[in-house]
């Protein structure tokens, strides 16, 4: 239905989401500005529906978007207040203008402007700003300062009611874990940057050669880069020891690509009899402005000193990107582009702090507890009947009750992250990974878009050859032998005639082509097809050893060493690589390839050597790449194509001359990603795949989203390109079309666009995202994401180096998010919810005993009683939470769709946590009074009695939470028991009634008599025993998914 009908412009209203004063601006850019009044439907529903409805659409949406007091109140403060911020920052920050530039080659004292130094910085602080920056990072938390201005207030001794040491201790530890933290981090990151600004580097002068650190390149120095070094800065390439005037470059760390490219140098300073040459020629280099984009640059190369000037256009063959590392020869370049303005940084986005979603709920549930305070405390004070100084008796009321938000929690939470990550680490199923964000471990159980980087990521950049289809014939790898016989036997018959007729220069196929067509043999159609896919490429071998030093450039290649042992091959893609070692295993090897011409080494050892007349390379648009030689031998030219299927089979039909065109089959980038996507079981075999086509203006984007937008539970497959034109004009409508994709698959990605991709979700979606990559264009999208993974893989360590988590193997990603991810954030939301538990009790005991003694603001408990609550009495019990587990990891790998059940972030929300307050207020309440109706006569015991059933109903509850025992918990249950009995011997100072004020102090026998313990523990069954029948009824009546597989 939604096909048949057309999109209608909007009488008298605007587009949707597009305000009239962007019509102006895309009138003239797109000649499409009939779209402003063109909705973009987004549902099916909205084609089900007449006419008016469809128009009233876009009023809908502009209505939300009114500003006003409503807007203002519901955070248009917060919008307009950050704005402010960043205008303020720019001014004080003010970014220099980039621009294009003339660089003479050798001579950086001519340049015009100061361009930045040529040093790496990661590192989040310095000297002076380490200590207010980690401060501030910890409290503009809400938790945090709360704690801060809490225990300041004991400093003013009207409003001191305890000890200092009970609230500093606590709040100084957990600072002072932060800090290290960061400090060790901080130097970790400064070693790195000091390691990778200390290289050395050979620079070229007049006097000669000079060591120069890499913070110490200059812009229009010559700088010489040996082989396997990296490139400290962006250069144009002058010359080369290569013959060819040519070398390799790997690019892995740059745009995660593990295929070497092919770099050319300027033809003219190539030319040059020696390096010195360079000097005594006045030339310059124009280079455009600094830009992100890594596949292009514009430029010229100029002689001055000549009539007429030389001028040499440049592109991006010529350039050598910083963070590139040289793979074949040493090459000279000069400096165009330093530190900050190179590629390489400017693709790179800053590193931010990551914080848990767990710990932005505790926060906001921590206000909603300060709230409750602060209404206690007013209750408090009304009922005095604001008498006195009642300002300082609601402070001290805030006081007392302070421990609803307990200080403590920060300091389990911590201790828990730091558990968490042992755990990971300690993995034996997963070998290798690290924790390098001790923080997030629980943000691995909350994902709800995992972004993973394509091929290298998921196929380790390993391609093999497995079938080969001729006419009728199929050759797969167990029949990959017979190849080989029919090559050898092809190329001996051949070597044999040749031998007997004397003319070794001339192959017997020279003589058939002459002669009467006849169907051919399967070995020479075998030999053809072989042939053709070692000549039809733009595969290059490498030998170890052969690049020479600078000078050593006449090398005759008769002195090569073509053995097996020390060749690589290297080509712009991993299935070019895989089809030359595949004829190499077949019998024909590639030996020798330069831009002219190329060699094959027969079985018999014998080399033939071909002419590269013509190159076509292959294009996106145009799918396929062909290349024309001509054998030296017989001088016989062949075209040999190969392409993707859609294209070949329009080309190659069956005719007379087909048995004469060899072809392949092979796929392009959009065409591999599908294949990957569909092999990695990210698209399911029988799902339909919808291929975006490309666009280049806002109506053809227009146009393309809508026929998407008709597609029902079908996967995407986007190019960088389109998606960039979508998100330009249609981000709002194309990311809510993504999202109802079971999965999308993104090609050929800048890293600043994988890094945009990611924050778009979190926008759009608010769920959190985690990016998964090996290479250095991930590490953006990495640091963007709420949680990253770095694979150690043939793409070097960049990102491995740069994530939260480092693994060795993508598989490794299913136990760390499934088990280790679901085990940390429910037992952080337990632990969480326990510690809060912890002071709620205690609050609420609080509130009973001033409520009985005429709301006076005396405290209950004093001194080390309550910082023995926090620790030793309730610590070990609370924190051998971390060791729960509700079903076995096998299980839960099992059973993925437990995981899914994290995702709405159940086990810590508001209604879990109003029911803990329900039971904090009960049991708190049950206690107190207990403690005073039971204890009438033996009242000076009343602290005594209700800290002894405190203590033993939270061991109780804790005990009731756990769902699998584990050794250590019942060490810790005991542990803590026999601490507080023990205990009971020196701290008999603090059970009394407010030890001040009545001077009563704790009888020791007293704890012995049958009437104490009945009575302690009466209180403490009708405390804790209907939470056991609760559970009990729930399991029966409305089990846990997680239960039905635990039992």
């Amino acid at each position: 239905m939604a096909d048949e009908i057309p999109l209608h412009p909007v009488r008298g209203a605007v587009g949707f989401g597009l305000g009239p004063d962007r019509h102006s601006r895309y009138l003239l850019e797109d000649e499409s500005a009939h779209l402003d009044e063109m909705p973009l439907m987004m549902s099916e529903e909205g084609f089900e529906n007449d006419e008016s409805d469809y128009h009233t659409l876009p009023r809908a949406r502009i209505t939300r978007r009114q500003r006003g007091v409503e807007w203002f109140v519901c955070g248009g403060w917060k919008f307009l207040c950050t704005r402010c911020c960043d205008w303020l920052i720019n001014i004080c920050q003010r970014k220099k203008e980039l621009k294009a530039r003339t660089v003479w080659l050798g001579c950086p004292e001519k340049c015009e402007e100061k361009h930045p130094r040529n040093s790496i910085k990661n590192q989040k602080y310095n000297v002076f700003t380490f200590i207010p920056g980690v401060l501030y990072e910890q409290f503009k938390f809400f938790l945090n300062l709360y704690f801060l201005v809490v225990s300041c207030s004991q400093f003013v001794p009207a409003l001191k009611i305890g000890y200092l040491y009970t609230y500093w201790a606590p709040l100084g530890f957990v600072l002072a874990v932060t800090i290290m933290r960061e400090a060790i981090d901080e130097f970790r990151r400064f070693r790195r940057d000091k390691e990778v600004n200390s290289q050395l580097y050979s620079k070229l002068t007049v006097r000669g050669k000079v060591q120069v650190k890499s913070s110490d390149i200059q812009v229009g120095d010559l700088i010489i880069v040996e082989k396997n070094q990296r490139i400290p800065s962006d250069m144009i390439f002058l010359r080369t020891s290569e013959k060819a005037g040519s070398c390799f470059i790997r690019t892995d760390q740059l745009d995660g690509e593990t295929d070497w490219k092919l770099k050319v140098a300027v033809s003219y300073t190539q030319r040059l009899p020696a390096l010195g040459d360079l000097f005594s020629i006045n030339a310059y280099v124009y280079a455009q402005k600094p830009q992100l984009d890594i596949h292009s640059f514009e430029g010229t190369f100029t002689r001055e000193d000549t009539d007429p000037p030389i001028h040499e256009s440049l592109g991006i063959e010529n350039t050598l990107w910083a963070s590139t590392v040289v793979a074949s020869g040493t090459v000279i370049g000069v400096v165009i582009y330093t530190g900050k303005e190179t590629r390489s940084v400017m693709n790179t986005s800053n590193p931010k702090n990551k914080v848990g979603l767990l710990d932005l709920e505790l926060n906001q549930l921590t206000k909603a507890l300060f709230l409750a305070l602060v209404a206690l405390s007013v209750v408090m004070v009304t009922i005095q009947g604001f008498v006195g100084p009642w300002y300082r008796n609601l402070f001290r009321f805030l006081l007392l009750f302070s421990y609803i938000i307990p200080i403590s929690l920060r300091v389990n939470l911590d201790m828990g992250k730091a558990a968490y990550g042992w755990m990971i680490m300690k993995d034996e199923c997963i070998p290798g990974t690290v924790v390098r964000t001790s923080t997030i471990p629980e943000e691995l159980g909350r994902l709800g878009y995992l972004l993973t980087d394509k091929t290298g990521t998921l196929t380790q950049n390993e391609m093999i050859f497995k079938r080969l289809h001729l006419g009728t014939v199929s050759y797969g790898t167990d029949t990959m032998d017979e190849i080989q016989n029919h090559v050898i036997n092809s190329y001996s018959q051949m070597h044999s005639q040749a031998s007997g007729n004397n003319t070794s220069s001339v192959p017997p196929r020279k003589t058939q082509t002459s002669a009467p067509k006849v169907r051919k043999s399967v070995s020479s159609r075998i030999h053809e097809a072989v042939k053709a896919v070692a000549l039809c490429h733009n595969v290059t071998p490498v030998y170890e050893g052969r690049a020479g030093v600078t000078g050593d450039s006449d090398r005759a290649e008769a002195d090569q060493d073509f053995g097996d042992e020390s060749r690589t091959y290297q080509a712009s893609s991993p299935d070019e690589v895989a089809l030359v070692q595949w004829t190499q295993s077949a019998g024909l090897t590639l030996v020798s390839r330069d831009l002219a011409s190329m060699q094959l080494k027969t079985p018999g050892g014998q080399v033939l050597t071909y002419c590269v007349l013509q190159l076509f390379p292959f294009t996106s648009e145009g799918k396929r790449m062909g290349i024309i030689v001509k054998d030296e031998a017989s001088a016989e030219i062949t075209f040999y194509m190969k392409g993707a299927d859609t294209v070949m089979s329009t080309i190659v039909q069956y005719n007379d001359w087909l048995e004469e065109e060899i072809w392949m089959l092979t796929g392009d980038k959009l065409e591999t990603a599908t294949c990957i996507a569909k092999s990695s079981h990210l698209v399911s075999r029988t799902q339909d795949i919808h291929i975006f086509q490309p666009v280049t203006s806002r109506g053809e984007a227009h146009l393309e989203l809508n026929a998407f937008r008709r597609k029902h539970d079908c996967a995407l497959v986007i190019s960088g390109d389109s998606l960039e034109v979508c998100l330009k004009y249609y981000e709002h409508e194309f990311v809510e079309l993504a999202r109802q994709c079971p999965a999308v698959v993104c090609c050929r990605c800048s890293p600043t666009q994988k890094a945009h991709i990611a924050r778009l979700l979190q926008r759009h979606s608010g769920r959190r995202t985690c990016a998964v990559g090996d290479g250095g264009n991930d590490v953006s999208m990495i640091q963007a994401a709420n949680c990253g993974i770095g694979i150690e893989g043939k793409e070097g360590k960049q990102a491995s180096l740069a994530a939260d988590f480092s693994i060795t193997q993508f598989k490794h990603i299913g136990r760390l998010l499934v088990v280790h991810g679901r085990n940390s954030y429910k037992r952080s939301a337990a632990l969480g919810q326990f510690v809060l538990h912890r002071g709620l009790i205690i609050s609420a005991m609080q509130a009973v005993f001033s409520s009985v003694f005429y709301f006076a603001s005396v405290p209950l408990y004093q001194g080390f009683l309550m910082v023995g609550y926090a620790t030793i009495y309730t610590m070990f019990p609370v924190f051998s939470l971390v060791l729960d587990q509700d079903v076995k990891p096998e299980m839960a790998m099992l059973y993925p769709e437990l995981y899914k059940d994290l995702t709405k972030g159940r086990a810590l929300s508001f209604k879990t946590f109003l029911i803990w307050v329900l039971i904090s207020i009960y049991q708190g309440g049950v206690l107190m009074y207990g403690a005073l109706v039971l204890f009438e006569s033996e009242f000076v015991h009343v602290v005594l009695i209700s800290f002894t059933a405190l203590i033993l109903t939270e061991l109780l509850t804790v005990a009731l939470a756990v769902r699998t025992w584990h050794w250590l918990m019942v060490l810790a249950e005991f542990l803590s028991l026999g601490c507080y009995v023990a205990s009971l011997a020196f701290l008999n100072q603090y059970f009394g009634i407010g030890r001040v004020s009545f001077g009563a102090f704790l009888d020791v026998a007293f704890i012995t008599t049958l009437t104490f313990l009945w009575k302690v523990s009466a209180i403490t069954v009708v405390s804790c025993l209907p939470l056991y029948v609760l559970k009990y009824l729930k399991r029966k009546l409305s089990p846990p998914s997680y239960s039905k597989l635990s039992s």
